[in-house]
């Protein structure tokens, strides 16, 4: 009886699907909690670690914003090739880079040396992560996951790596307050720590080294063949041939490759096509009306990132950075725990319910936390805040990918990335000139508005789009070319030979006609 309720209690948790997935899965799970680990370093000290060299708040504020306009460049420029260069190599590269940052900020203390390890490197300056990697990994399990297991996986994905940033935090508060303590040289503390992320993006080079080719593009292509019965061997290496090819989105719901009669070494004009251009209508109505969505949400959260909030709460409490590194790591403690019940909970109330009904409340929350003038309250409202904040994470991800074609997953989610990083790189200049200003709390007012805002827009223009795998019902006035590519975009990866002939016979007649 013990062994049956445990068994249904850990597939509920969506256990069994993290374990169905593969060895790939808890490597990419773990690479990105050494990083969010990591990204607790400069979440909790970077703003205080500025401060202490006698910054003024306007250029901290100028110097996130900087920060994260460089990582909007970097995630552009690697989203869009990863599945060329190979997605295992980017991460890779992601890991490099932190050791370059982490090394930088460890012996360096002027201004324009540190922005430029910023910029040009891989370092987090909200919490979370830097760089465009998050969107690989996250295109990388969608496509080693299906509909029936994907919600579960990226649930764990954000649980496990959102506990590491609370581990994270609560040691960088706890050896911040002993190495003061003991050679009374908060700065000696502070550069000790950036040592530390150096070494934890050492780790992550070697965890790279690890995944399978199964993480690449080419071998999430030959698995949807595969599945759609296009998986058949050909004489002297054709099907080779055709998984190298690029494919491009049809409005018909197929992807053809882009000249089926020319070899892969040579450069097609569809392969010199913009990106934009190669991702489908379909693709593009939903993600153009969820853009600009997620760019309002990301304004707020880079107005008040956890190292800001921070500064705020040591500036109006005077609270010592083991406190503050206390109230961090319980604050995504209660991140990572909330985030489990994600995946579950999005498979009985839709995955859009799921973000906006757990989101809103901690959205409004953000509105008040400069109203309490105890420590107690105001430490209250952050926790309640944080305890719905990382719910929507999961869901957003898995909506994103099952409306999106695997092909563009790498691309649209990289874009995805960078709109919310861009959005986001607004934030901390808003805050640096209102905290000058002695209008901190303005920002949190503001923070709240966004996010409610975001909330509601997102119901409104979502609510009713199906991505459940099922069968979906056709709206009155579409034509039939649109309800075809809705059909192959929301249609069940597993469904019978029958479906996939059926469809084949309807792109047979629409050629004869």
């Amino acid at each position: 009886m013990a062994p049956s309720i445990l068994s249904r209690f850990a597939r509920f948790l969506g256990v069994h699907s993290l374990h169905a997935t593969g060895t790939d899965a808890y490597l990419i799970i773990t690479l990105r909690s050494l990083r969010m680990f990591s990204a607790g370093i400069p979440s909790l000290i970077l703003a205080l670690f500025f401060a202490s060299l006698n910054f003024p708040d306007s250029r901290i504020g100028l110097f996130m914003t900087l920060t994260l306009l460089g990582d909007v460049v970097l995630s552009l420029i690697l989203t869009l090739v990863a599945d060329k260069l190979g997605r295992r190599k980017i991460l890779l590269f992601g890991s490099a880079m932190m050791v370059l940052s982490g090394t930088a900020f460890a012996m360096s203390e002027n201004f324009w040396v540190l922005l430029g390890a910023a910029v040009f490197g891989v370092i987090s300056v909200t919490g979370g992560d830097a760089g465009p990697f998050r969107a690989v990994e996250e295109s990388t399990l969608s496509g080693l996951t299906d509909e029936r297991t994907r919600s579960d996986v990226l649930a764990w994905y954000v649980t496990a790596t959102t506990m590491a940033g609370a581990v994270g935090s609560e040691v960088a508060g706890r050896l911040v307050s002993w190495v003061e303590k003991s050679s009374g040289d908060v700065k000696k503390a502070y550069h000790i720590l950036f040592w530390m992320y150096a070494a934890f993006g050492v780790m992550g080079c070697a965890l790279c080294l690890g995944l399978s080719k199964r993480c690449e593009a080419a071998g999430e292509k030959s698995k949807e063949m595969q599945e759609h019965g296009r998986g058949i061997s050909r004489s002297d290496g054709e099907e080779e041939e055709v998984l190298l090819e690029a494919m491009t989105p049809t409005t018909d719901g197929q992807s053809h490759s882009s000249e089926s009669q020319r070899p892969t070494i040579r450069v097609t004009s569809k392969e010199k096509a913009s990106y934009f251009s190669q991702i489908s209508k379909q693709t593009r109505s939903i993600m153009y009306k969820l853009w600009p969505l997620l760019a309002i949400d990301s304004l707020a959260d880079g107005m008040t990132p956890y190292s800001l909030m921070n500064y705020y709460v040591d500036q109006k409490f005077h609270l010592s950075k083991a406190t503050l590194g206390d109230i961090t790591s319980a604050s995504m403690f209660l991140c990572a725990v909330s985030s489990i019940f994600a995946g579950p909970l999005s498979k009985h109330i839709g995955l859009i319910n799921t973000m906006v009904f757990t989101h809103l409340p901690s959205s409004i929350a953000s509105a008040f936390i400069p109203l309490p003038s105890s420590v107690g309250w105001t430490v209250g409202l952050l926790l309640f805040r944080a305890a719905l904040n990382s719910m929507d994470q999961a869901p957003r991800a898995a909506f994103i990918a099952a409306v999106v074609r695997p092909e563009e997953r790498t691309g649209v989610m990289g874009i995805t990335h960078m709109v919310r990083t861009f959005a986001m790189s607004v934030g901390p200049s808003v805050t640096g000139v209102l905290a000058g200003n002695d209008k901190f709390f303005a920002a949190f007012v503001a923070t709240g508005i966004c996010r409610v805002t975001y909330d509601v827009g997102l119901w409104v223009l979502f609510v009713n789009v199906k991505v459940d795998g099922g069968s979906r019902e056709e709206d009155e006035g579409r034509d039939s070319v649109d309800e075809g590519a809705w059909d192959e975009l929301l249609g069940d990866t597993d469904s019978e030979g029958s479906s996939w002939d059926g469809r084949k016979s309807k792109d047979e007649e629409r050629g004869r006609v």
